[in-house]
């Protein structure tokens, strides 16, 4: 089976194919997105909230999501995977942006990163990909800027926040980026900056007219409930499957109905 490429994410813009990312942290969900024949995977810093339980992505390391990419690249055998660079792992320097980057390629078997913002950043992608590391670039609502942001809120509303986004992806481009996340972004200014790109949008919370779309895995499963976006379609509710197992296996002890001869050695 042969491994999803950036010229495969290329040809299928050019051809006007929608391309699929899921986020994935760990072997077995890893290996059903691969299955299921999604294009990439993104390992997201969002295991900080869906995995680590944790309020925002702010703490997670650079330990953690190398980590975190070396279990979901054993399971890739078709899919691209993408480690996320978690905040703090790339803006004090280009130097130390281009050390955590190859982290992910040769520690955690990743095939490129993603790194958020715009034109600040632009240096810092032009370096890695200098350095024979694919990046994906990231602006809209980028999560780890929250504080700056004051939360998570729409990006792109006023006329001058649009110019500067549709300068941000131009200036990502001409830096090497091979795609760009859009994301909470109005959909119209989503697809201007789509048909001004060579390269492909993948949005989340970016409408329907990007080369492609991305979920965290937690929210299209139903498995993280402690809020849910707007743009998350759940397309199913694995919670409440999961809890009427646990509460099946937890009768079935007390009233000793499990384990019978059935599941025993002789």
């Amino acid at each position: 089976m042969p491994k999803v490429t950036i010229n495969d994410l290329l040809k299928k813009k050019s051809e006007g194919q929608k391309i699929t990312v899921l986020t994935a942290y760990d072997y077995p969900f890893a290996k059903m997105v691969d299955e299921a024949g999604v294009d990439a995977i993104l390992v997201g810093d969002s295991l900080a909230m869906v995995v680590q339980g944790l309020e925002n992505t702010l703490p997670v390391s650079m330990d953690e999501m190398v980590y975190h990419t070396s279990m979901v690249a054993r399971a890739a055998e078709r899919a691209m995977v993408i480690g996320d660079m978690p905040f703090m792992s790339y803006q004090t320097s280009v130097e130390d942006a281009v050390r955590n980057a190859g982290r992910f390629i040769k520690e955690g078997g990743a095939h490129a990163v993603k790194i958020e913002g715009g034109s600040e950043v632009a240096e810092k992608v032009a370096a890695m990909v200098k350095a024979d590391i694919p990046v994906m670039a990231h602006i809209g609502l980028t999560p780890q800027a929250i504080h700056r942001m004051g939360g998570y809120k729409v990006q792109g509303k006023t006329e001058e926040a649009k110019r500067q986004l549709k300068e941000d992806a131009r200036v990502l481009q001409e830096a090497g980026a091979f795609s760009i996340v859009l994301e909470a972004i109005p959909m119209d200014l989503a697809k201007e900056i789509t048909e001004t790109l060579t390269i492909p949008t993948i949005g989340i919370g970016a409408g329907p007219h990007c080369d492609g779309q991305v979920l965290v895995i937690h929210d299209l499963l139903g498995l993280f409930e402690r809020f849910v976006p707007k743009f998350v379609k759940r397309y199913v509710n694995l919670k409440e499957e999961a809890l009427k197992a646990i509460r099946e296996f937890k009768s079935e002890v007390e009233e000793g109905r499990f384990p019978t001869e059935e599941h025993s050695f002789k």
